[in-house]
């Protein structure tokens, strides 16, 4: 007789979109309190009880995905005192070479000799405790792909990028990666347009459904009927980086699902207290 099938736990990000209450989502980790994009500032956010933990990536020459957020090396690592290079990019040198460099004393004393981790290393932190939220920066789907199949990760976490097309390429190689969109994409005029062209609305959440994403990764430019219009096809609307309590509770009184945050502990704080007041959670 053959043995009943168990059933398989639902992968964490589409138990976290099936929540009712809002996310709080660490930006780079924990921003505000540690070095972005560091093993140091993942464990923050993890430690804060982040429901998520926001990271980018670029590709090191050697075609790595690292988790970095500019594609020089300037602003985050020792890179120009080390060799003696201004604005070097990530893809200019080796995996090997990039996590040589020093990315955490510019921060602060205590976080020297942190590093510039790999997007697998990365993930492997992280998704022990909680879920990642990926921001794609450089490289193509099926790179991207092979690193979430390499940690059975496909649907453990959520791939976000300002290219549609990159989402679009994904969504057709693994269609039960779940996507978001960030917008406005980098359309070249769009930096001429009005505030309101700009914001989220039913026009851009019309724009982005073939990209087959599930999510809305928007800045505080937001309209409620770009909101209700996301909520109506099923998608939800994480909003950033929100590091005030203030703007918390008027981008939950719109309807937002998750603020993505520098101090996701006072974001959390914030909604609990409005919670025990009667308000949205």
């Amino acid at each position: 007789m053959s043995r009943a099938r168990q059933p398989q736990p639902a992968r964490k990000a589409a138990a976290l979109l099936k929540l009712a209450r809002p996310l709080v989502i660490g930006h780079r980790g924990a921003a505000r309190h540690a070095p972005e994009n560091t093993l140091p500032s993942f464990a923050m956010g993890l430690r804060s009880g982040a429901d998520m933990v926001e990271l980018d990536y670029h590709h090191s020459r050697d075609g790595v995905p690292m988790a970095i957020h500019d594609a020089t090396l300037d602003r985050t690592t020792d890179a120009g005192a080390r060799w003696g290079l201004r604005r070097c990019s990530v893809a200019r040198k080796d995996c090997a070479e990039l996590q040589a460099l020093d990315a955490g004393a510019w921060f602060a004393p205590e976080f020297r000799g942190a590093r510039v981790p790999t997007l697998f290393e990365a993930l492997t932190v992280i998704q022990a405790e909680a879920a990642t939220l990926i921001e794609r920066k450089s490289g193509d789907a099926a790179d991207c792909l092979a690193t979430l199949r390499q940690g059975d990760w496909v649907n453990d976490v959520i791939v976000q990028a300002f290219d549609w097309d990159f989402l679009r390429e994904l969504h057709r190689l693994e269609p039960a990666q779940t996507l978001g969109a960030l917008g406005p994409p980098p359309f070249r005029s769009v930096r001429t347009w009005s505030d309101a062209r700009r914001h989220l609305s039913p026009g851009w959440i019309d724009a982005l459904l073939d990209t087959g994403a599930r999510v809305v990764g928007w800045n505080r430019g937001i309209a409620r009927d770009g909101i209700e219009r996301a909520h109506a096809l099923g998608m939800k609307v994480f909003v950033y980086t929100v590091n005030e309590p203030a703007e918390a509770n008027r981008l939950l009184d719109l309807g937002v699902d998750g603020l993505i945050s520098d101090d996701p502990a006072l974001i959390r704080e914030a909604i609990a207290r409005r919670a025990s007041a009667g308000g949205r959670p």
